[in-house]
């Protein structure tokens, strides 16, 4: 027969316990243990019994909390604070519908409290579940006092907002977004995961000798009632003893904190699995042919072997940004690896694999095997908008679902009624990296040049750009003398570019300006794409450059063309002038920014040398002019006589010489650099940097 308690008892073990009239108590429960209450054996009779003995002892006063997690929002379900159910037994989820509980809004880790502290406990969540304003910190802040009932220091998650305090390194932030319903309304909504890397053993939670410690020290109090026991312990103390420990060892909630084992933490690369490699000095088209096609994912084994091979083309250092890393308002995510993804028939036979192409899986999907409908799997198959040929690049680095690719003509041609759907990938902790090459100059101010190296089995959206950046550092590392200090990023996309400029702000008023290199090997013309100042001394001499040496390009406003890291850039709070230059079709055109783009036929087929070669060569004209623009600076007063200097230029030999002279004299008043005097007078550069040069080399202007 199972053991009974009543009221009265199970209200004497929480006054032994230390509880008070007034104090606020969170509850981790599993109250079928206890036995059956006196009072009746229904969830009615059992809730009743043990809510009421809390609150004869915690009085008006008092708070009683209990997690109503759902871990439901974490695996694409909308969160309804009023209806979701709770995970977490009897006694919460019977507190979660008492008419006068409050449940918080936390769609991972929400709670319900019933008391005097209710409202402030559980209103406005933060998004980060375990972050400064978190109910772990307002809990900690009302020196609330946990109460376990028939379970463990292990079901505690105070111990994660305490770890998160003291950034213990095998956790991490993680970002989960989906929906909250509130009075039948549907809103897209995030919260902020404290995790560990699922995929590493080393990580899991083993609180073992923590509460072994906890109770040899009495900050861990245990009372027995019916046939199981209560277990108290006040925040501040469990806080205290943490803090404690793993200042002295890290790992110490974990199993290597007991053991004394070297945690497995991070696990390393796998890049052993591709293999490629690049000779010193290889050229574009060897560097895209080895490159191209590689399973490229923004944190990923394929994207670091291909920064490694970057890396023996020009001297370069690698920053890495742990998963988890808050960057400005963005957070680096987690690595991802696809071991195998594929569509199969019933009796076997495959469709079509990641291993022919990493296009085929979605990046950064979540693992999914089973049979499925042709009808759900319609609705996780992707297709090119427009190419019936063509598999298409999507991705889903913070959403939360499944997904496969595939071209429209395998689509369609999908008649059975079920599939087999293989997806095998990991999320696990790893390091976002970005190469960064600098090339001093005499200036600490800088020139930023920047690509992608992210987009997996593509080549012009991305890649391009790398080939063409090394080409421009190769050559400016030939010249004797640079003017500029020279930076080239290669990165992944955004995230790249944010937590670079997030870890280097003593480096963002050095910069003079940058170009986004992005599809230089397409045959379109170049689309040179304004920073969002526009008129900035960046923006100038770099159009000037392009409209000099490629008479058939274009030049467009900020955000008006292709888009990408240059909006990082040129964000607020950073203002860098940077420019964009790529090879795109017209924004108003139907296969814009060309057609094969986000697709498997963005490769070498469509890729010309020529144009990676003119991109080159028109890259470092701006640069020159950007090297050479200064702004004269008169010791003259009225006009020259230019005769007296050998400068004279017959207006009856040379009429446009002659003009060429005086349009550029006249504009010398200290006011105008060498390129404002080519847009006001309409002249070549080189051409008025000579004209200055005479008048410079005769003691009639000085440069500033």
């Amino acid at each position: 027969m199972p053991a009974h308690y009543n009221r009265d008892q199970f209200r004497e073990a929480l006054k032994k316990g230390g509880l008070r009239p007034g104090d606020t108590v969170l509850t981790h429960s599993n109250v079928g243990f206890f036995g059956v209450p006196e009072e009746g054996r229904t969830a009615d009779a059992v809730f009743g019994t043990i809510l009421g003995a809390f609150q004869d002892v915690l009085g008006p006063k008092g708070t009683i909390v209990a997690p109503t997690f759902t871990y439901s929002f974490c695996k694409g379900e909308p969160f309804d604070p009023e209806n979701t159910p709770s995970q977490m037994g009897l006694f919460a989820e019977m507190l979660r519908i008492h008419p006068l509980a409050r449940r918080s809004e936390d769609p991972i880790f929400s709670v319900v409290a019933l008391g005097r502290h209710a409202k402030e406990l559980t209103a406005n969540p933060p998004r980060e579940c375990f972050g400064p304003d978190s109910f772990w910190a307002r809990f900690l802040r009302a020196d609330g006092i946990v109460c376990f009932m028939n379970l463990d220091l292990w079901t505690c998650n105070f111990n994660h907002y305490v770890e998160r305090c003291l950034k213990v390194p095998y956790r991490y932030d993680k970002l989960f977004t989906g929906y909250i319903v509130k009075k039948s309304v549907k809103k897209k909504t995030a919260a902020i995961h404290f995790c560990r890397d699922l995929s590493n053993p080393d990580t899991l939670q083993d609180v073992e000798l923590l509460q072994s410690i906890a109770l040899q020290k009495g900050i861990l109090k245990a009372v027995p009632v019916g046939r199981g026991r209560l277990m108290f312990v006040r925040a501040a103390e469990l806080y205290r003893l943490i803090e404690g420990e793993v200042t002295r060892n890290p790992w110490f909630m974990t199993p290597s904190g007991k053991t004394g084992a070297k945690p497995f933490w991070p696990p390393a690369s796998d890049t052993s699995r591709f293999a490629v490699d690049l000779p010193e000095g290889a050229s574009m088209e060897r560097i895209i042919e080895a490159l191209w096609s590689l399973p490229r994912d923004i944190i990923s084994d394929g994207y670091d072997r291909s920064l490694e091979l970057v890396a023996t083309q020009v001297p370069m250092k690698i920053h890495e940004f742990p998963t988890g890393t808050h960057c400005w308002t963005w957070i680096v995510p987690e690595k991802w690896t696809c071991d195998e993804a594929r569509l199969e028939t019933l009796d076997g036979k495959v469709i079509f694999s990641a291993r022919e192409n990493p296009l085929h899986v979605m990046s950064y999907s979540l693992p999914f095997e089973g049979e499925v409908s042709r009808e759900e799997l319609l609705t996780h198959l992707h297709c090119h908008p427009r190419l019936t040929d063509a598999v298409p690049f999507r991705f889903a680095y913070y959403e939360r679902n499944w997904g496969l690719c595939c071209s429209r003509n395998v689509r369609d041609s999908l008649d059975e009624e079920l599939y087999r759907v293989i997806i095998r990938t990991r999320f696990s902790y790893g390091t976002l990296k970005v190469g960064e090459a600098v090339l001093p100059g005499e200036s600490d101010q800088c020139f930023v040049l920047c690509a992608h190296l992210c987009h997996p089995g593509q080549l012009n959206d991305g890649l391009s750009g790398v080939a063409v950046g090394i080409e421009v550092m190769r050559h400016l590392m030939k010249r004797s003398r640079l003017r500029y200090t020279y930076r080239f990023l290669v990165l992944p996309e955004t995230i790249g570019s944010v937590a670079y400029l997030s870890r280097n702000e003593h480096l963002i008023p050095t910069m003079k300006g940058g170009l986004f290199l992005e599809m230089l090997g397409l045959k379109h013309p170049h689309v040179l794409q304004g920073s969002f100042e526009g008129d900035s001394e960046a923006d100038l001499c770099l159009a000037l450059g392009l409209k000099e040496s490629d008479l058939d390009s274009l030049q467009t406003g900020y955000r008006s063309n292709v888009q990408n890291d240059e909006r990082q850039f040129n964000a607020p709070g950073v203002r860098v002038p940077m420019l964009s230059l790529s090879r795109a079709l017209p924004s108003d055109h139907p296969d814009f920014p060309f057609p094969e783009y986000h697709s498997s036929l963005d490769s070498p087929e469509i890729t010309s040398v020529e144009s990676l070669l003119r991109s080159r060569d028109t890259i470092l004209a701006m640069i020159e002019i950007l090297e050479a623009n200064r702004v004269p600076v008169n010791k003259f007063k009225g006009e020259v006589f230019c005769s007296r200097y050998g400068i004279h230029v017959d207006v009856s030999v040379d009429p446009a010489g002659n003009r060429a002279l005086l349009d550029v004299m006249h504009l010398l008043d200290g006011k105008r650099s060498l390129v404002e005097i080519c847009y006001a007078t309409g002249l070549r550069f080189s051409l008025v940097r000579d004209l200055v040069a005479e008048f410079a080399a005769n003691g009639l202007v000085e440069f500033v």
